[in-house]
């Protein structure tokens, strides 16, 4: 990669390059589609299966709907990002990459481009999933989904930066990672459940992840509280931190895949 001036050429073709894959592979869509059907599903279904048997647990079941919805927010973030990078690898094609102009920047930038088109599409299908299986709208929360959604999506793609230079240090490998990271950080972040009801030597892990702040702030306003803007501030700041450290390892990490001639491992 070249340390030349920003070209949004470049940028632009490294997103064309992910979309045509995207267009000629029918596995990649499950991303899109099956995974969002199946996870409202099955958390929906577990709601219903509460409220059926427990009155008082009815509204239970929104707060399981918003948080697998939103939790995918971070999830489609997450994923179209790091597979992005690894399909480089799986097609051998990262020695090519990198052996062309193409700056650290305008790829970071090329995939989050892509990865953002990505995640509009898989919202869409799980969002008319919970409304069509469980007649839940989202939109009912309100203005605030837009910085919750936000600070989700920074934080996704600060997780996939953070997955990508682990795969550039360690090679293929780590790629186990690019899934265990986004479900570790599910289990911790209170996504259908108070931080207070995690083991206690969880808790004080989780108040450091923004997803935290994220999804107690829609647990509140689900419950019909006030939007606690402290929690948003404290997410949006938390996330903005977490993706430019992240923008900097991964950086860092590729010009070490460089000087060291990591390069070998993907080709």
């Amino acid at each position: 990669m070249s340390v030349g001036q920003f070209s949004w050429r470049r940028t632009w073709a490294v997103s064309r390059r992910q979309f045509a894959v995207l267009r000629r592979s029918l596995p990649k869509w499950f991303d899109l589609s099956v995974w969002p059907l199946l996870d409202v599903v099955l958390w929906g279904a577990l709601g219903a299966y509460v409220a059926t048997n427990d009155a008082g647990s009815r509204a239970g079941t929104p707060y399981l709907l918003a948080g697998i919805v939103l939790f995918h927010v971070l999830f489609q973030a997450h994923i179209a990002v790091a597979t992005g990078f690894m399909e480089e690898t799986w097609t051998r094609n990262l020695l090519n990459v990198m052996a062309t102009p193409l700056r650290e920047a305008e790829y970071a930038l090329g995939l989050a481009i892509y990865g953002f088109a990505k995640l509009a599409m898989g919202m869409v299908t799980v969002t008319l999933s919970a409304w069509v299986v469980y007649r839940f709208d989202t939109s009912s929360l309100g203005w605030v989904l837009v910085p919750i959604v936000l600070i989700l999506m920074l934080t996704g793609w600060a997780l996939a930066q953070a997955s990508i230079g682990l795969l550039l240090r360690y090679g293929p490998s780590a790629e186990i990672l690019t899934y265990g990271l986004i479900f570790v950080t599910m289990a911790v972040s209170g996504v259908f459940n108070p931080v207070d009801a995690l083991p206690g030597a969880l808790q004080p892990f989780a108040r450091l992840l923004p997803t935290m702040y994220a999804f107690r702030a829609l647990r509140t306003v689900q419950a019909g509280g006030a939007t606690p803007w402290d929690d948003v501030a404290v997410g949006l700041v938390g996330a903005v931190v977490a993706a430019a450290l992240s923008l900097v390892y991964v950086v860092h990490m590729l010009r070490v895949f460089r000087d060291r001639g990591f390069v070998t491992r993907f080709s």
